[in-house]
C-alpha cells in the first residue's frame, strides 16, 4: 500500500510528547502531518498500563515545569482535564516527607492521558513499525513492517536515538560521519519497571512516593495514592546499575526480588498481598549524556531532523521543548 507525497508534508516516526507537539505546530500551520509509531498506542514513556483491573503509570511518574513555554502549554493541559497536580514534594529514600513547594504533575487518568490528548486530530498510525527509511530527489520515503510504504518532503525522527539512527541508515541515505557522531555521543542507562496489583493497600508515604534515586531501587509509587487506580497498584523502578545487571533475566525471578527489595524499604512483605505483576523494560529510560541543542538537523535536501528527551533539556519538558523547536526550525 502506498500513499502519495504532497508539498509540505512531514512524516513523524515516534508518538510521543516531542514528535506529537511537532506534530501539533506544523498541522496549525497548514503543513500534512503523519506520524507512526510501533507501540500500540501513543505517549513512548510517558505510559499508563492496566494490569489486572489496576492501572499503573509504568514509565515517567511525573513532570515538573520550568520554562514559560512549557508553563503555557501545561496550563492548557490542565484547564482541558488531560493533566493535574499531584504534589509539591515526595517522601526520601528514608520515607521523611520532603515537601519544598514546586509542583508535580501527572496525567488526569494516567500519564499516558496527556500524549492522547494531545493525539486528537492528528493523523497517527500506531502500531506501525518503520524498518527502511530512503532519501529522493524529492523527499523521503518510510516503508513499515506491515507493508505501508509513506512519501512526504520532511522526516522527523523523535525516537530514542539509538534506534533513530539504525532507522536513518536503513537504507540508501548516507548520514554524515558528523552527525553519526553527535548522535553516537548519546547514551541511556535502562530501567526495570514492575507493576504490581495487591489485594489490600501499603503504606507508601504521603503523596504516594518515594523518589529513592538510588541503587538497587530508584522509586516506589501507590497508583491508588496517586489518584489513577481503583484498586492497590504499586509500580517498583528499579536503579540503572541494578537494571542493566537484570535487564534480560527471567520475568518472574527479577519480579520476586524487586518485590523483596520493595518490601524491605517499605517495611512491609508485599508477597502474600501480591495478585498479579507484570514487568517493562525500558532500554533507554534515563539519558546519560544529552545532544547539548534542542534538536539535530543533519540534511537540509531532503531535510532531516532528530529530537526528543536527548537533545536540550531532560525529561518531559525537554521532550516537549524538543519537539516543539523542531518544528520551529521547519518552520522558520
Amino acid at each position: 500500500m502506498s500513499e502519495p507525497r504532497r508539498a509540505r508534508t512531514c512524516l513523524i516516526v515516534g508518538a510521543g510528547i516531542s514528535g506529537l507537539l511537532a506534530a501539533h505546530a506544523l498541522q496549525r500551520e497548514g503543513w500534512d502531518v503523519t506520524v507512526l509509531d510501533k507501540g500500540r498506542g501513543v505517549g513512548g514513556r510517558m505510559a499508563t498500563r492496566r494490569v489486572g483491573g489496576g492501572t499503573f503509570d509504568h514509565g515517567a511518574q511525573f513532570f515538573t515545569v520550568r520554562g514559560d513555554r512549557f508553563a503555557d502549554l501545561v496550563e492548557g493541559w490542565l484547564e482541558a482535564g488531560a493533566a493535574a497536580e499531584w504534589s509539591r514534594g515526595f517522601a526520601d529514600a528514608g520515607g521523611r516527607p520532603n515537601e519544598d513547594g514546586h509542583p508535580r504533575y501527572r496525567g488526569a487518568r494516567g500519564m499516558t492521558s496527556i500524549p492522547k490528548y494531545l493525539a486528537r486530530g492528528l493523523d497517527v498510525r500506531t502500531g506501525e513499525r518503520a524498518v527502511r527509511v530512503d532519501a529522493g530527489a524529492g523527499g523521503w520515503v518510510v516503508a513499515c513492517e506491515s507493508g505501508l510504504r509513506l512519501e512526504a518532503s520532511y522526516l522527523l525522527l523523535a525516537m530514542p536515538v539509538p534506534q533513530a539512527l539504525e532507522l536513518a541508515t536503513s537504507g540508501d541515505y548516507g548520514l554524515p560521519a558528523s552527525a553519526r557522531q553527535q548522535l553516537e555521543a548519546v547514551s541511556y542507562d535502562p530501567c526495570l519497571a514492575l507493576m504490581v496489583l495487591l489485594d489490600d493497600p501499603v503504606h507508601v508515604p504521603e503523596p504516594g512516593g518515594i523518589q529513592i534515586k538510588g541503587e538497587p531501587l530508584d522509586w516506589i509509587g501507590d497508583n491508588q495514592r496517586k489518584g489513577i487506580s481503583d484498586l492497590p497498584a504499586i509500580t517498583i523502578h528499579a536503579g540503572p546499575e541494578w537494571s542493566r545487571a537484570h535487564f534480560k533475566e527471567d520475568e518472574a525471578a527479577t519480579g520476586r526480588q524487586l518485590i523483596s527489595l520493595a518490601s524491605d524499604r517499605l517495611g512491609t512483605d508485599l508477597s502474600p498481598l501480591v495478585v498479579e505483576s507484570s514487568l517493562a523494560r525500558w532500554r533507554y529510560s534515563w539519558v546519560t549524556n544529552a545532544h547539548p541543542e534542542p534538536f539535530l538537523a543533519v540534511s537540509e535536501a531532503p531535510p532531516l531532523l532528530f529530537c526528543g528527551d536527548a537533545f536540550g533539556q531532560p525529561k518531559v519538558e525537554g521532550a516537549a521543548l524538543s519537539g516543539l523547536a523542531a518544528a520551529d526550525y521547519l518552520l522558520g
